[in-house]
């Protein structure tokens, strides 16, 4: 009887400095990317040096808060354990944890890949909606490192995007409902979904982000299935000079308190907590809706392990098998229109 094949699962996320001492590092590696950055290499370096140094005191007190580092690969690794055991059937599996900007990065996981010897790998983003800045930034490192470690022809599933996966759907919406409940005691509550933003030359450029936070937000809307649901897709954590993507979610927090409604605050592109749900949205924001008079501040936490959220990841590692090796939506089809070059599905 033949054996099941060795599968090696690869859960990409952003990573997040694991002391300190790592923050001003892992800014650097981040500011570094050609996919954020987009400037010639030498110029890209001495800027990356030059944001990181400016913005690492103010992180440092960022992550103090949070107990000296990240939160983003414990979290990692409870979603791979909780997977792997959701998957135990098709025989040896592993599941490995990538990180975009810190550790473990792909240049070391590839190597421990490498050593597993698999019959085949699943790539799976740990971001719902695809970016050129995330997914595509983290799938095109792993491809370099992949090939460097002897992967180069080992099957590889691709799974470039899930917005409205019906587990991730599902686990946000059942987290999203009963802080609708607490928040009407307040008054008519609003619900804000919030995703990281982009700068708008991006999204012009034909990256396909902003479209696949607009089907999320459609689907989270319709599965609550609240008549008269005052909603509002926004975008958080701008940096730089340049024109973001909006409205803002500060914006909206203060817009909010001019209405006097309550404020439920749903991050819909995270799926794992970290600065930008615990600082920003938890401390910075909260204050922010204080002052501006929000009747009540309600933050729904991230899908993070949740079960149906797992089994929904599950299913698209099954899914991605059953097709031929490449890259894929979670439909195996391209969701994109044909205007938004930067989808990396031909079909």
């Amino acid at each position: 009887m033949p054996s099941s094949p060795r599968t090696a699962i690869l859960l990409f996320n952003l990573g997040g400095p694991d002391s300190l001492e790592a923050v001003q590092p892992f800014l650097r590696n981040l500011f570094n990317d050609p996919a954020i950055i987009r400037l010639p290499g030498p110029f890209r370096f001495l800027l990356a040096r030059l944001i990181s140094s400016r913005r690492a005191p103010v992180a440092r007190e960022i992550y103090a808060e949070m107990g000296g580092k990240s939160p983003i690969l414990p979290n990692t690794l409870e979603q791979a354990s909780a997977l792997k055991a959701l998957l135990a059937d098709l025989g040896e599996i592993e599941v490995f944890p990538v990180m975009r900007y810190w550790h473990p990065r792909a240049e070391e996981v590839a190597k421990k890949v490498a050593d597993f010897a698999p019959d085949r790998l699943v790539l799976l983003p740990l971001y719902p909606q695809f970016s050129t800045t995330t997914v595509g930034s983290s799938l095109k490192e792993w491809h370099q490192e992949a090939a460097g470690n002897g992967l180069a022809n080992t099957p590889a599933h691709a799974i470039c995007c899930y917005p409205d996966n019906a587990g991730f759907i599902t686990e946000l919406s059942g987290l999203i409902g009963p802080y609708l409940d607490k928040a009407a005691a307040s008054g008519t509550p609003r619900l804000l979904l919030s995703a990281h933003g982009l700068p708008e030359k991006i999204v012009k450029d034909g990256d396909p982000y902003q479209r696949q936070v607009e089907q999320t937000a459609a689907e989270v809307t319709k599965a609550l299935a609240r008549p008269d649901l005052d909603v509002v897709v926004c975008y958080q954590s701008r940096v730089g000079p340049l024109k973001w993507i909006g409205p803002a979610t500060i914006d909206e927090v203060v817009r909010a308190g001019q209405d006097g409604r309550p404020v439920v605050l749903a991050p819909i592109a995270f799926v794992s907590e970290h600065s930008e749900t615990l600082v920003e949205l938890d401390i910075e924001l909260a204050e922010e809706a204080k002052k501006s008079g929000v009747p009540a501040y309600y933050r729904v936490p991230t899908v993070s392990a949740g079960e149906t959220f797992i089994a929904g990841l599950a299913s698209l590692v099954r899914e991605a098998i059953d097709r031929p090796a490449g890259i894929s939506s979670l439909t195996g089809a391209r969701l994109c229109d044909p205007g938004f070059s930067g989808c990396p599905c031909r079909a």
